[in-house]
């Protein structure tokens, strides 16, 4: 086994999270990967990875072998389509994380228009709202909502996540429609309980971005559950547009103080900064950009 293949080995166990998952990517035996990893620690004199009963984790050595190999297997990839006449050819696994529900109501949606127009490719896409490590993962595009500060990605914005206040009807006919931001302290707000910043709802009062602190009976640690709650009446909710525009068009929903509600947070394509980039992931921010600029279709 060359010195790539050892790297392949070592950084599909990290990825995989232990031997026996990396195994079944790699389609050989779990001893068989136990013992790539052990002579590659041999060769280097240095140990990569801290083995307990439970789980891997990776040295500091390790860790730095790790974030390089990562990129030295992506040139690997991207110079043998160079030269076999496939650079321009958007094909091979296209890892992509966005949040739970970007990824459920935008993404999957339009997945099919992509990898209709991409037939070699093949797209996992992972779900999850913890901020992920994009080397580490081994994730090709990431969508965030965030005003980004990690300088070593490369971003490409596609719109905007605007806000929206909103209740059922069945809500509004029992409570009334608040008339204003400070209103809303005298109704039952739906909040995400572990993290603190959503139970301050910002508005624009003029030049100026104001923060109100709302509180209500009904709280849940998932902003999928605020929705499903909005829709049972239980109360008042802010969410993204993307998620509730089929809603309020289709009256499930009403949305209000429109005009005084803060804008809202960028939505990027976020990417490992190399200095070519792979034809799949320009395939897809390409596809993205045309999907989602200028004007995205939860605002039509």
């Amino acid at each position: 086994m060359d010195r790539s293949d050892e790297m392949s080995v070592y950084v599909n166990v990290v990825r995989e999270g232990g031997f026996s998952a990396a195994a079944k990517v790699l389609g050989l035996t779990p001893s068989a990967v136990s013992k790539q990893i052990s002579r590659l620690e041999e060769r280097l004199d240095t140990r990569l990875l801290n083995r307990t009963t439970r789980k891997l984790s990776m040295t500091e050595e390790g860790e730095t072998y790790f974030h390089r190999a990562s990129v030295i297997l992506a040139d690997i990839e991207e110079v043998e389509a160079m030269v076999s006449n496939r650079l321009d050819m958007p094909r091979g696994t296209l890892r992509v994380s966005s949040s739970i529900a970007f990824g459920r109501h935008q993404i999957v949606p339009m997945m099919p228009d992509f990898l209709n127009e991409n037939p070699k490719v093949k797209l996992q896409l992972s779900l999850s709202d913890n901020l992920v490590d994009l080397v580490q993962e081994g994730i090709d595009v990431a969508i965030r909502v965030a005003d980004l500060t990690d300088s070593s990605l490369v971003a490409r914005r596609l719109a905007v996540d605007r806000r929206v206040v909103c209740a059922a009807p069945s809500y509004i006919e029992a409570h009334g429609i608040p008339q204003s931001p400070e209103a809303l302290r005298d109704h039952n707000c739906l909040v995400v309980s572990n993290v603190p910043s959503m139970r301050d709802w910002e508005f624009s009062f003029g030049n100026t971005v104001r923060k109100i602190h709302v509180e209500g009976r009904f709280e849940t640690n998932s902003g999928v559950a605020v929705h499903e709650a909005a829709l049972a009446g239980l109360g008042i909710a802010q969410l993204a547009a993307f998620l509730v525009a089929p809603d309020i068009r289709a009256g499930r929903l009403v949305s209000f103080l429109e005009d005084r509600i803060a804008t809202g947070k960028p939505i990027y394509a976020v990417y490992p900064h190399r200095k070519h980039l792979s034809p799949k992931v320009r395939a897809f921010i390409d596809f993205l950009v045309g999907k989602l600029t200028p004007v995205p279709p939860w605002e039509i």
